[in-house]
């Protein structure tokens, strides 16, 4: 198998009322949004969740084909999660990434996985030299390594993992401002006023009209 992705759900949110992978953007759940953004660019998607409760609901919502593991890490953190889907993935490149960015591009997808090979990782960088590590794909095997290593260190983030890895190409997100002039793939929801603001971004722009 060639590529995969792994989704992470290692931070649902209190404050929306509800589990935020089921919080709906424009009638549709957030988790739904990035699993149909994958479908069809990758032979495998797995979901990194932190409970068998987590699964149910979201086996309601997603295609039967979809693969949900469970982090039972103590405590839990985005490596933990990161980790546990490095082990359930079977391609040779991983893509990571969010359940809360709603606007993944499939393009941006496929430009990285096309720029992955012979890669430890293809890693999308802002022009302040911060890395994008839950936007990116990893060698499978490399990645698992890595992250290991770093867990045994007390990391907690890829972040971490990304600077210790060995043959990453990175990508200017000016790269990718081309083909996401707004760069909505890498918008998260982290609160209900980002949920308004993604439920803005969805809406039509009306064109200017012209001044007589």
């Amino acid at each position: 198998m060639e590529k995969s992705a792994i989704i992470l759900c290692d931070s649902s949110s209190k404050i929306f009322g509800e589990d935020k992978g089921l919080v709906k953007l424009n009638g549709k759940p957030l988790l739904n949004h990035v699993l149909d953004a994958v479908k069809g660019l990758v032979e495998e998607i797995i979901v990194v969740t932190n409970s068998q409760t987590e699964i149910e609901l979201y086996k309601k919502i997603a295609s039967p084909k979809v693969e949900f593991v469970i982090d039972h890490a103590e405590p839990k953190n985005q490596l933990t999660n990161a980790v546990k889907g490095f082990e359930a993935s079977h391609g040779k490149y991983t893509l990571l990434l969010p359940f809360d960015a709603p606007f993944v591009s499939r393009d941006v997808v496929s430009l990285l996985f096309e720029l992955s090979i012979g890669k430890s990782a293809t890693v999308p960088r802002y022009t302040s030299c911060e890395a994008e590590p839950l936007q990116a794909v990893y060698d499978t095997s490399k990645a698992l390594e890595v992250t290991q290593i770093a867990l045994t260190n007390n990391a907690v983030n890829m972040a971490t993992v990304v600077d210790k890895m060995r043959g990453v190409r990175y990508i200017s997100m000016l790269v990718f401002e081309q083909m996401d002039s707004e760069m909505k793939s890498f918008f998260r929801i982290n609160s209900p006023l980002d949920l308004k603001k993604a439920a803005t971004m969805l809406k039509p722009q009306k064109s200017k009209a012209k001044k007589m």
